[in-house]
């Protein structure tokens, strides 16, 4: 992985991100099994460099256990027979943070193909997972609120045509809704739409007469009625 190749992952991420993540290279000596990881890899690790000496062991106690068993697979298994490798998991780093990191690397093999050495990198996406549940969490938080708006402005358009209250215009709404199969939303959404339409107020009225029926029908008992 040369440098120009790293710079470019990291402007990568930096865009998922809106800031640098952290991401460094490792290299692994298969016969001599020395390990050494570049700043960023210590830093993802929570060390400075001189605090710890790098090997497979301390790497893998690193790792969440769930996700050891099969991090070290896939490690021995290149190890062994070489070839390119991509692993998202878990890590806690030395004050016991979990990360999500991304490592890639490739065994790189001798001339008879027994793989020699392991170049990779590590990158750590924590920063861009919480980002995107963050957005994923506000996002879902203004849909039920513009869910909630909608349904507070049909209701209104009811109780105006219907001359009723708040709780009995959304019980219309939900009656209807329910034997239609749609989402309250879905209707309150129709109606709204329809009461802005000032050349369709014909359809707008059906739409609520046909409301009000569904829910009379209900109260009777189930008896289908069909305005």
């Amino acid at each position: 992985m040369s440098m120009t190749q790293l710079k470019a992952l990291q402007t990568y991420s930096s865009a998922l991100a809106g800031e640098n993540c952290v991401a460094g290279t490792f290299h692994y000596d298969v016969l001599s099994r020395e390990l050494q990881w570049s700043e960023g890899i210590f830093q993802i690790h929570g060390y400075h460099r001189g605090e710890v000496v790098p090997t497979t062991g301390l790497l893998m106690s690193h790792l969440h256990a769930d996700d050891r068993k099969r991090c070290r697979e896939i490690f021995e298994g290149v190890c062994r027979v070489g070839g390119f490798f991509a692993s998202y998991h878990r890590l806690y780093d030395a004050r016991r943070r979990e990360r999500r990191v991304l490592m890639v690397g490739e065994g790189v093999p001798d001339g008879n193909g027994n793989p020699l050495f392991i170049d990779g990198f590590i990158l750590d996406l924590t920063r861009t997972v919480q980002l995107e549940t963050d957005r994923s969490a506000r996002e879902a938080i203004a849909g039920a609120i513009g869910t909630r708006d909608l349904i507070e402005q049909a209701k209104g358009i009811l109780m105006g045509i219907l001359h009723i209250g708040s709780d009995a215009a959304f019980d219309r709404l939900s009656a209807y809704s329910q034997h239609h199969n749609f989402k309250v939303a879905h209707t309150a959404s129709t109606i709204v739409r329809l009461a802005n339409n000032t050349d369709d107020s014909a359809t707008l009225r059906s739409l609520v007469r046909a409301l009000d029926t569904r829910f009379s029908a209900r109260n009777e008992g189930g008896r289908v009625l069909h305005p």
